[in-house]
């Protein structure tokens, strides 16, 4: 009988449990990884789900501080479009903060890119 407790148990634990989905990034706009020889006039974020956007900010390699990005949009969406500001060559990290909207779960993510000169 205890074995049997045991085997149900087992069982159980084995089950698929549905993962609780965060908001996580669909795509951006700059592509993280990529190398634009035109500075970008938005910054595009697209989400999996509804979101805030709580906080979006900006550090050029060898900088020690990021510039915080604002204002931000109030209401929740899947897709941000936020104006970027006047960029020179370098390569930068575009950092985000979003909170889903139907669960309140926090994301965080950055996405790298690098602007040369055009040739």
């Amino acid at each position: 009988m205890k074995s049997r407790h045991a085997l149900v148990i087992l069982c159980l634990t084995l089950l698929p449990i549905p993962a609780f989905a965060h908001a996580h990034l669909a795509a951006a706009t700059p592509a993280d990884g990529s190398v634009l020889t035109v500075p970008p006039t938005l910054f595009q974020l697209k989400f999996s789900e509804e979101a805030h956007l709580t906080a979006l900010s900006l550090r050029r390699e060898g900088e020690s501080r990021a510039q915080k990005i604002a204002p931000l949009p109030t209401a929740a969406s899947k897709s941000f479009s936020i104006i970027a500001p006047k960029l020179s060559a370098g390569s930068f990290s575009l950092t985000y903060r979003v909170v889903a909207a139907d669960d309140n779960h926090l994301s965080t993510g950055t996405i790298r890119f690098r602007l040369s000169p055009a040739p």
